[in-house]
């Protein structure tokens, strides 16, 4: 009789901590449910967030917002607070709009940013012009110039032809680099070489006419102008050694 209540008392206690255990289990998912369904603070990039800009600048921008998600959405490493220390620093790379922002992407020195910003549709050439060849140091990023090409037309009449290749061209940067040719320097009234100083200008163009730069660059010498206000360019004059001085 004494095993039989024995064996009965142990099998309830064994039955009550099976329970608790359950209790205790249930108990566990059901707050890693909650704690999985509580809302984070994440930043989502609104719109594209260029590289070089400081996280402070693309919030006060309204490049990326902060945005509230369940915890368990919340990426690996996602930026959740911009402060004093993480608004100053930059992002390393283009962030594409509706991405996740990812602390990892800002950092202090950015890598492979782009110094200019291409308008939409466009495409940046850059050409490297002698400072008479760029009207000297006036032209500036934001200026509007007209690129002159002189060329020699195999077809005849032959000779050296300039004409206006392309009208009214944004200028998006100016680089103050030298540069010394060497594969085929230029030749001083002595014979000898001589460096060639120059600046490169980058320009935004149409797919179209960035391919007609390139051509030219490869087989003309080009020349820039800085256009006035309403300044409007005769794009069929072609100006040869024999009309050079006729009116």
């Amino acid at each position: 009789m004494g095993r039989r209540v024995m064996a009965v008392l142990a099998a309830m206690v064994v039955g009550m901590i099976g329970v608790a255990a359950v209790l205790f289990y249930a108990s566990g998912a059901d707050a890693r449910a909650v704690a999985d369904q509580r809302p984070q603070t994440v930043y989502v990039a609104q719109e594209l967030v260029p590289s070089g800009i400081t996280a402070a600048d693309a919030v006060a921008k309204g490049l990326m917002v902060p945005t509230k998600i369940a915890a368990k959405g919340v990426p690996a490493g996602a930026l959740t607070t911009v402060d004093a220390a993480t608004g100053r620093l930059v992002a390393l790379s283009d962030i594409a709009a509706g991405s996740f922002v990812v602390a990892s992407r800002f950092g202090t020195t950015p890598t492979g940013s782009k110094a200019i910003q291409v308008p939409d549709g466009q495409v940046a050439v850059s050409v490297l012009l002698p400072d008479p060849a760029r009207v000297g140091t006036f032209v500036t990023p934001g200026s509007r110039i007209v690129i002159y090409d002189t060329y020699n037309k195999d077809l005849p009449p032959a000779g050296l032809k300039t004409q206006v290749l392309l009208d009214d061209v944004l200028v998006i940067a100016v680089g103050q680099t030298s540069l010394t040719p060497t594969a085929s320097p230029t030749a001083s009234p002595n014979g000898q070489s001589q460096a060639s100083a120059g600046a490169l200008l980058t320009v935004a163009l149409a797919p179209d006419s960035a391919a007609k730069l390139v051509q030219a660059i490869q087989t003309g010498i080009l020349y820039a102008g800085l256009n006035g206000a309403g300044t409007k360019a005769n794009l069929g004059q072609v100006i040869t050694g024999a009309n050079l001085f006729t009116k």
